[in-house]
């Protein structure tokens, strides 16, 4: 039981160490967290979903010019022919 406050003690002391250490190097809680942390979140959501906007928008059109081409060679070979025909 003894042996077991000891070793709590000895891991308060060694997380308060590595708090004071933290605070030394790079300041205050409150001046670490800032707000640039969530805005390079935001940033990077709003440039992935505009990667994925535009993929979309890539494959629309190429399925789209496709799909005009088979039309228009389906319909190139399927139609009457508008040549003169001669009058008897």
């Amino acid at each position: 039981m003894a042996e077991e406050q000891d070793r709590v003690l000895v891991e308060g002391a060694r997380i308060q160490r590595m708090r004071l250490a933290a605070a030394l190097l790079f300041g205050r809680i409150d001046e670490r967290r800032t707000v640039n942390d969530n805005m390079r979140r935001l940033m990077g959501s709003l440039i992935v979903a505009a990667i994925v906007c535009a993929g979309c928008v890539g494959v629309s059109y190429v399925s789209k010019v496709l799909a005009d081409q088979a039309a228009q060679s389906s319909s190139v070979g399927s139609a009457p022919a508008t040549g003169r025909q001669e009058a008897s």
